[in-house]
């Protein structure tokens, strides 16, 4: 029972922290590491513990199914350039910047251990970001900047993080072996998560009852994660290319009455997961706080906690800004030719994208899987300084960063013209313009009252004036024929590129809930 009511307790305390972070304007992971420091040291805590084996399935691959699902492949295209240079060179650097870091202030720390400690903190997390950026309106392409490189670095930074704890627990990983294990673990990490994809319609395609779907899909994503690290592959890669390639095919067939509930239950588990990797991990401090005794170790380690905290932060503004230097002068030669309307890279840009890099729950569920032991029996080596330094790193990049980067972006006052308001409006003419043709041979009173609210409503998008999404819907089968029409041919627009999936989602929503109004038909 004493368990259950601290449950209740955490889910609470991290509800009420949310809010709060919310009402100041703070990304709600600073406000939970918090609550996971103070947890740490509250008197009679529960101490509970959780397999590492288990961390990592756990925690990151229901988060990173949610993140992927919502990528946009047109955004990522469009910026794979800044993308891509955040995802190795980024990650790259920062692995190396720690681990050379580590292995001056502790000696006999061993290269593996050490770039392991690297890759464990180098990817930063997209929650905390997105959470600032979102408020203040940053400028899209940086906003998928961010969200991209938070998606895909993830994969890079915990491939380097695998292949480093083999080698750790092998005792020697030459390159003869390391080679072949690169190459099955890339590539096949990313046909498995592609043949998973195309096999979900044929296993729940006679799914109609929501909560056995919902189940489903849970099961899926673990299911698969599982299975890829049973044989070998990448799970954090697979589940990537599972949850985009489900998002681009089968997702968008799913009817309104089985979306809207998904979506909501998926969000609130995200939340959750996230409140329990902190707290979790926050309880993990204090038995390793008490370890390490009153004597130079504990200012030992609490100073190479620290020391990786500033290199992790001034590693990643090493990167940004000369990739960002290098930017503004190949554009002050060439010119600036995007594939569609964007902002361009500004010194301000810069300062942003650096200032962004918080760590959040991939570096902790990382961090606590390290094994406790190695294969002879003996403690994995610095275990305890490597869980003090991610939570060190976690905690300083969300309380530094994510309390100053609103504030921030303010100050140096980005924007743009809002590009996916502009889709929007474009999405919503073309799918009316859709439901109007659906439509038009149907010349009952019904009929021609829809055909008027749609007519209305193309006037509204053309003429940016009222949102035509708060107008009341007239339910009927009707109805139900437009939006059909209207859907698919939003779906046509993302397929062409011509919306990207910041547009594409509003209006999906916006379907649904039309559908759900017009009283859409109830299976299972």
């Amino acid at each position: 029972m004493e368990t259950f009511e601290w449950i209740i307790i955490l889910l609470l305390g991290a509800a009420l922290l949310t809010a709060l972070a919310r009402r100041v304007g703070a990304p709600y992971p600073t406000f939970l590491a918090i609550g996971g420091v103070l947890i740490a040291f509250v008197p009679h805590a529960p101490q509970w513990q959780l397999d590492p084996h288990l961390a990592l399935t756990l925690f990151v691959a229901p988060i990173l199914v949610d993140a992927a699902y919502d990528t946009s492949l047109r955004d990522l295209r469009d910026n794979w350039v800044p993308v891509t240079g955040l995802v190795i060179a980024a990650v790259g650097t920062t692995t190396v910047a720690v681990a050379l870091t580590a292995r001056f202030l502790v000696p006999d720390m061993s290269w593996p251990v050490a770039i392991a400690l690297g890759a464990i903190v180098a990817p930063p997390d997209a929650a905390a970001a997105t959470a600032v950026t979102r408020q203040v309106k940053l400028p899209h392409r940086l906003l998928k900047i961010l969200e991209g490189e938070s998606l895909l670095n993830d994969a890079s930074a915990l491939l380097v993080y695998r292949l480093a704890i083999m080698a750790a627990v092998a005792g020697n990983l030459s390159f003869e072996s390391f080679a072949p294990v690169f190459v099955l673990t890339v590539f096949g990490s990313i046909a498995a998560g592609a043949v998973c994809a195309l096999m979900l319609p044929v296993l729940t395609r006679d799914i109609s009852h929501v909560p056995t779907a919902l189940i489903t899909q849970f099961a899926m994503t673990f299911g698969i994660w599982i299975a890829a690290e049973a044989i070998g592959l990448s799970g954090i890669l697979t589940i990537v290319v599972y949850a985009m390639t489900v998002a681009r095919r089968g997702g968008v067939r799913m009817p309104a009455r089985m979306r809207v509930p998904a979506f909501a239950v998926w969000e609130s588990a995200v939340f959750i997961l996230n409140a329990f990797a902190f707290v979790l991990i926050g309880m993990q401090l204090r038995p390793i706080w008490e370890r390490l005794g009153t004597g130079n170790l504990r200012f030992e380690y609490t100073a190479t906690a620290i020391a990786v905290l500033v290199v992790t932060i001034v590693a990643r503004f090493a990167w940004v800004m000369s990739y960002n230097k290098l930017m503004r002068i190949h554009i002050e030669r060439n010119g600036f030719k995007p594939p569609r309307k964007m902002s361009k890279p500004t010194f301000g840009s810069g300062i942003v994208v650096s200032w962004a890099g918080m760590r959040g729950i991939v570096t902790l569920a990382a961090a606590f899987a390290i094994p406790e032991t190695l294969p002879g029996g003996q403690p994995f080596p610095y275990r305890d300084l490597i869980l003090l330094t991610a939570f060190a790193v976690v905690f300083g990049t969300l309380v530094l960063q994510g309390l100053t980067l609103k504030p921030l972006i303010r100050w140096i006052g980005l924007s743009d013209d809002d590009p996916v308001g502009r889709e929007v409006r474009t999405a919503r003419t073309h799918a009316y313009r859709a439901a109007l043709g659906a439509i038009e041979d149907d010349d009952t009173l019904q009929g021609k009252l829809l055909r008027k609210e749609y007519s209305t409503a193309i006037e509204m998008c053309e003429g940016a004036g009222e949102d035509p999404s708060n107008v009341e819907p007239l339910a009927g089968p009707l109805r139900r024929r437009a939006i059909v029409a209207a859907r698919e041919r939003t779906i046509e627009l993302r397929r062409t590129y011509l919306i990207g999936d910041d547009a594409f989602h509003i209006i999906e929503e916006e379907l649904d809930w039309a559908e759900l109004s017009a009283g859409s038909s109830r299976e299972g």
